[in-house]
């Protein structure tokens, strides 16, 4: 009977350890999203042609694209703030979009890269970029929702 005690109590260590472990690892992946967004956000921003240039255009021929870019950045730097400050319930919900913001750009990438909208040197590292992003906020959506009281 002792040993069956012993067993459960141990048991119920590690599950303990492993919540721990997957908290930790779901706010590591918050935080480097939550990074990657404000970066990224701010490079669009302050230095959209350097994003222009990356696709092969020339910045001072795409002025569209130039607004695009500083109209997502500012809205990219504001959700990575998001993510830094905010807790409970808000930041649950911000996760939760943040996973269907981040697989829809992983598609958008795949998409025009199948498609041949853009060429494969810069459709594959941004696929593979989005649905780095993309796991990461699946990831701390996953702990944030398991961390709920």
């Amino acid at each position: 009977m002792l040993a069956g005690k012993g067993a459960c109590e141990q048991h119920a260590a590690d599950a303990q350890g492993c919540a721990d472990r997957f908290a930790r690892v779901g706010k590591a992946a918050r935080y480097a999203l939550a990074g990657i967004r404000v970066v990224s956000g701010a490079v669009a921003l302050i230095a959209p042609g350097v994003i222009i240039g990356r696709f092969g255009e020339s910045p001072s021929d795409d002025n569209a694209a130039v607004y695009g870019l500083r109209m997502f950045g500012v809205r990219t730097v504001l959700i990575g703030f998001d993510l830094f400050t905010l807790s409970g319930a808000p930041l649950r919900r911000a996760l939760g979009q943040a996973v269907i913001i981040h697989a829809s750009d992983t598609a958008t990438a795949a998409s025009l890269g199948v498609a041949g909208r853009v060429r494969p040197r810069t459709a594959v590292p941004l696929t593979l970029i989005s649905a780095t992003n993309t796991c990461l906020a699946v990831t701390a959506y996953l702990a944030a929702r398991r961390d709920r009281v």
